[in-house]
Order: structure tokens, then sequence, then C-alpha cells
């Protein structure tokens, strides 16, 4: 004898189902659960099949996992894949790279490139990542680019810019006296 599946809801299983559907960030889930707030209209999941544009056995997987693990079953599970390479300490050596002025490293550069960057962190880690894939974890980490402001006074003489200071200084302070001859750049002049 075969048992009879009931895709009706109590009170508070729709009421988790609405606000899943009206709130949830993920859109697959919220197709879910429209789905299971039709079958508990009283829809067919063949038809419901049909209003979402997908395969019937769709629909009976979603309300297994309904049944199963409630809202929460309906959104997708991690997938297994390839751990990352760019793990907490990758990240952390990443950090303190960017915390540090290159010079204190050693190096002989004032700024860090993204290769520069990339290969310092091949040899403090052992993994270097693609040029590519390392500007995608700079972005999801919140690291912009900034173009340098160049400033050249580190290589200017302090005591001769001092001077041209307090020169200027001086020139500012001082009134400048009216010419007593007329101007020669001028080419309209007053008869005396």
């Amino acid at each position: 004898m075969s048992r009879r599946i009931t895709f009706h809801l109590n009170d508070d299983e729709l009421g988790q189902i609405e606000y899943t559907m009206n709130h949830s960030p993920l859109p697959e889930v919220r197709q879910r659960a429209t789905a299971i707030r039709l079958l508990h209209l009283g829809h067919s999941p063949e038809v419901v099949a049909e209003m979402l544009a997908v395969a019937p056995s769709s629909v009976w997987n979603w309300h297994r996992r309904w049944r199963g693990g409630g809202v929460n079953g309906l959104a997708n599970a991690s997938k297994s894949g390839r751990p990352r390479k760019a793990d907490a300490h990758y990240l952390r050596v990443l950090e303190q790279a960017l915390d540090t002025e290159p010079s204190a490293l050693g190096f002989t550069f004032a700024l860090w490139t993204i290769n520069r960057l990339r290969h310092y962190l091949a040899e403090q880690t052992g993994i270097l990542l693609s040029y590519t894939r390392f500007r995608a974890l700079l972005s999801k980490h919140g690291y912009v680019y900034r173009q340098p402001k160049h400033d050249l006074s580190a290589l200017q003489d302090q005591d001769a810019r001092a001077a041209a200071a307090e020169l200027l200084d001086w020139l500012k302070k001082t009134p400048l006296n009216p010419p007593t001859h007329p101007s020669s750049s001028s080419l309209w002049t007053k008869r005396p």
C-alpha cells in the first residue's frame, strides 16, 4: 500500500516559506520556497514544474529537501573541490607585507606592485598565484591600488629648502616699488 504524500503546510511552516520567498538573499532559495508554496496551494508537482520552467524531478527533490531540513535544506550545499591556495597564513603574510614598506624588508624599490608583491609572497609562503587570481584576491579583501603621489622632498637639500622658504616669505612681506619710468612693454603711451 503506497503512502500518499501531503504538501500541506502548518501555519508556522507557511510563515517560514512566505518569509523566505520575500527575504532570502539567494534566488534559488526564493524559487524553491515558491515551489513549496505552490504545492501547498494544491498544485501538482508537474504543474509547479511547468510554472517555474524546471523539471518535475527538481520540484520533488526540493520538497524532499524541505521536509528534511526546512528552509536551510532549500539552499545549495557547499560543493567540494580543490581547497584554495590562499589560506589564512597566506592572507596574514599579505597583510603584513602591505603594512610594511618594501625598503624595510630589504628591497630597493619603494612601492609594491602586484607582481612584486606576488613574487614576495611566493618566496614567503611557497604559493605563487596567477596575476589574475592575485588581483581578484586583493579586490575580494578590499585592497585597492592607488597611484603614488610623487614627492621629491627626500631628495632635496633641507638647508637650501629652508633658505628658499625664508627668502620667499621676505619677498611676500616686502612691498613692490612702483616703476619710476613708463613701462616699455606697452605699445600705448601718453604724450607729455
